[in-house]
């Protein structure tokens, strides 16, 4: 029979507070980078040059045909016999941010091919540089294109991060087994982990549902025009009672 008692024990102790936060900055940092290597290599995929487009087909198939397991005990074991000595740390924040780039250039992509290429041409027309039409023009209408996969895919790596307990990354998962290794109370100990995760993960929805509504431009016309129709009822309230 599980112990409440045990289970709450386990959410407030040191260790698993301390595997949250480090499976946080590992989620968060990856997550960063991916974000920023994904935006380059969307880029680099809208170049008309060759080399590069070979380059970022040579990634996406590198990274996204392998299992992240693997690239992140590639990192962690194979690079030490080529003089790369990296920590458990770095090595898998750069396996996470690496696999997440791939698809993340996916995405990223997607979005910036929705904006129709005749805005752009309007922008250019209009004497904007190209960085220019880059920045006002398209980039804002793809921010809202690509926000609700981007939510997808930084709720998978927050349970992605997982995986890096294979390579002595004290995270949260990896602090859970050793504890339930040493009392034997598997249920409880994985229930704490399990409630971390779950905090975490509705964290990081509020957070997407937040930016969604500041980026739809409807919602936020509907926010503007709140206390003008406030100002309305009272107005009709008022006349009502005279």
């Amino acid at each position: 029979m599980m112990s409440l008692d045990l289970v709450f024990d386990y959410i407030v102790s040191p260790p698993f507070f301390h595997g949250a936060v480090l499976t946080l900055l590992i989620t968060v940092t990856s997550l960063f980078f991916g974000v920023l290597a994904g935006l380059v290599i969307a880029l680099m995929q809208e170049t008309r040059s060759r080399p590069l487009q070979l380059f970022t087909l040579i990634y996406i198939w590198l990274f996204r045909g392998t299992p992240v397991l693997f690239q992140i005990i590639f990192i962690y074991n194979v690079l030490p016999s080529y003089g790369i000595r990296l920590s458990a740390f770095l090595s898998a924040v750069i396996a996470l941010a690496l696999n997440e780039g791939a698809y993340m250039a996916e995405i990223l992509r997607s979005g910036l091919n929705a904006v129709k290429k005749g805005q752009r041409t309007a922008g250019l027309a209009l004497g904007l540089t190209t960085s220019q039409v880059m920045r006002f023009i398209v980039l804002p209408q793809a921010a809202r294109i690509v926000l609700p996969p981007m939510g997808n895919q930084m709720i998978g790596m927050l349970k992605t991060s997982a995986l890096v307990s294979v390579i002595a990354v004290e995270e949260l998962l990896l602090v859970a087994n050793q504890t339930a290794s040493a009392s034997f109370r598997y249920l409880e100990a994985l229930t704490a982990a399990g409630v971390y995760y779950l905090v975490l993960t509705t964290i990081f929805m509020a957070l997407q549902a937040m930016l969604e509504r500041s980026l739809d431009p409807k919602k936020r016309r509907r926010r503007e025009k709140r206390p003008l129709l406030d100002r309305l009822l009272l107005a009709t309230e008022s006349a009502d009672v005279r």
